[in-house]
Order: C-alpha cells, then structure tokens, then sequence
C-alpha cells in the first residue's frame, strides 16, 4: 500500500493560486513604493491629521502611523 496521497488539486486551480500570490506580491512592492513618493508621504500626513483632529475615541500614535504607512494603497 502506498503511503502518497494523491493530490485533489487541478492544474487550473494550481495556476490560479500562483497567480493570486505572483499579484499579491507585486501589490505590495508597489505599495512600499508609492508610499515613498511625494504623492504617498501628503496622503499619510492627511490621513494623520484627520484622525488626529479627534479628541475622544481612535487616537493615532506613532506605530499607528507607521501601519498606515505600509498598507498606503
């Protein structure tokens, strides 16, 4: 008896899952880069300021700030 299951996955959905982590990956290298740029940096600041404008609730903190920076779309 063999001890190798065998695998219920077809190419087309092997393909489609390289596919979705090849775009993933490439979606956050051009994130990390956009947030780099003059464009990315404004966008941070108004997200900044407008969060910090509120005095009661959601406060934004510096590792807060730094979150914001690495998921900036």
């Amino acid at each position: 008896m063999s001890t190798k299951t065998k695998s219920t996955l077809t190419p087309d959905v092997t393909a489609s899952r390289r596919k979705f982590f090849i775009t993933a990956g490439a979606t956050a290298g051009a994130v990390a880069v956009v947030s780099q740029t003059p464009i990315g940096k404004a966008i941070i600041q108004k997200v900044g300021s407008t969060v910090s404008e509120k005095k009661d609730g959601y406060q934004l903190t510096e590792h807060v700030r730094k979150y914001y920076e690495t998921t900036l779309i």
